[in-house]
């Protein structure tokens, strides 16, 4: 068996519908997983589903309805224990506080926060017994200030701090709980971004984005699921209350 192997494990990855949810379904059915994808379109998710090396199971879920999120985890836990959760699921804003309706952040509170508290809430009942790895997705947001990120910087940054108390509450049963923190990575949604807002410069744009890392490019979605797989894999068996920042050097190198 190779080393980050997740053969015999059972992954439930939110939002994996489509960019890096996508990205890391891909990598944990390579690396031999049962992968339980969660997504709002259900056809979004058979079409990644189809895409897949290994075998992934589909379900629609709306991650910020609680009963939705229960009944689904509940129903997967009824087949296998709960090895993996990956809770990717999430949705962007762009403004800033005097831009930012009230809606605007109750939506980004409803899926970006209570949504990663509604799934590990559902998981970690059945993950007590035997032990296993939460991962989250936060952002380089959640602890940079950015322009024009209002609610998604507060949003991640709940996500951080709230890993931490998961983290150092569950120690006694062997679940881990990490976050990633990615700057820019390529995805379906900066190509809408710049094409909805920049249209006719979108190259332009897309390279001038790309420079604000220090390597001079954005992150690669599977360079995401790649780590996501990793923090997953039992070669990650010492490492809890931990945040991964993968940024290209965004961080500590543009000061």
């Amino acid at each position: 068996m190779s080393k980050f192997n997740l053969s015999g494990k059972t992954v439930i990855v939110t939002g994996g519908g489509s960019g890096i949810g996508a990205s890391i379904v891909f990598a944990m059915a390579k690396a031999e997983a049962t992968v339980h994808l969660l997504d709002l379109s259900i056809e979004a998710a058979k079409e990644v589903s189809g895409q897949a090396e290994g075998k992934v199971i589909v379900h629609q879920c709306d991650v910020s309805n609680s009963v939705n999120v229960e009944n689904v985890i509940k129903a997967i836990s009824d087949d296998n224990p709960i090895d993996v959760v990956v809770n990717n699921a999430g949705i962007a804003h762009i403004g800033n506080v005097e831009t930012t309706t009230v809606e605007d952040m109750q939506r980004l509170f409803n899926v970006n926060v209570m949504g990663v508290y509604n799934s590990i809430k559902a998981a970690v009942p059945f993950m007590k017994q035997n032990g296993g790895s939460i991962i989250n997705m936060a952002s380089i947001a959640a602890t940079v200030g950015l322009n024009d990120r209002f609610a998604y910087s507060m949003t991640k940054g709940a996500v951080y701090s709230l890993s931490l108390s998961v983290a150092k509450d569950y120690l006694q049963y062997n679940i881990r709980c990490n976050t990633i923190s990615p700057a820019r990575v390529h995805t379906p949604f900066v190509d809408g971004f710049l094409a909805k807002n920049y249209p006719g410069k979108e190259e332009e744009m897309f390279e001038a984005l790309s420079k604000t890392q220090p390597i001079g490019r954005m992150g690669k979605p599977q360079e995401i699921g790649d780590l996501v797989q990793y923090l997953a894999s039992d070669e990650a068996a010492f490492i809890t209350g931990s945040d991964f920042t993968i940024d290209g050097g965004f961080v500590k190198l543009n000061s």
